[in-house]
């Protein structure tokens, strides 16, 4: 392994804490989103109900926490590369899978929304609705890592890890 990869493990495991809280707080703004989708989008074609009305507010912090998706998977996806290179676990090969799909939803839908937005619905290339119920669901595949990662984010700072990184930091 060369020297700097080594030397990034290195600090990664020092300041493991610190890693997987960012990981966690990146990944837990997802939930907001994840409700919106529920509770406008499936509520809107399932029953014509939106139980989340759009204001300007919640519409800027929806685009704000959509453009946190990317660096909560790269966050994330470290963390779970950290993990197999110490312990190869095919449950972590499981949720970087999940977690990774993510990158098909992401640039799918963004692609559609630009496309929808530009040039209108009307003329917009519109998708069958079953793949837009597969797109829902690759979505809510992120609820096994955000609580992967919080598990593990508690299990570091039961060990100590979160104590020693402060103790660290304040010295």
């Amino acid at each position: 392994m060369p020297e700097v990869v080594r030397r990034f493990w290195g600090w990664y495991e020092k300041n493991y804490v610190l890693n997987a809280g960012v990981a966690l707080v990146l990944f837990t703004w997802q939930l907001v989103h994840l409700y919106w989708l529920g509770a406008h989008v499936i509520a809107m074609r399932l029953t014509g109900i939106s139980y989340f009305p759009i204001s300007n507010f919640w519409q800027t912090l929806l685009i704000l926490v959509a453009y946190m998706e990317v660096p909560a998977i790269i966050s994330t996806t470290l963390l779970y590369f950290f993990e197999l290179q110490k312990h190869f676990r095919w449950r972590i090969v499981g949720l970087l899978i999940l977690l990774n799909s993510q990158w098909l939803h992401l640039f799918w839908i963004t692609d559609e929304f630009v496309v929808g937005t530009f040039l209108g619905a009307e003329e917009a290339v519109l998708l069958p609705v079953w793949l837009a119920w597969v797109a829902i669901l690759i979505d809510y595949v992120e609820i096994p890592v955000i609580i992967d990662v919080f598990w593990r984010f508690v299990k570091s700072l039961r060990q100590g890890q979160g104590l020693r990184f402060i103790r660290e930091e304040l010295h």
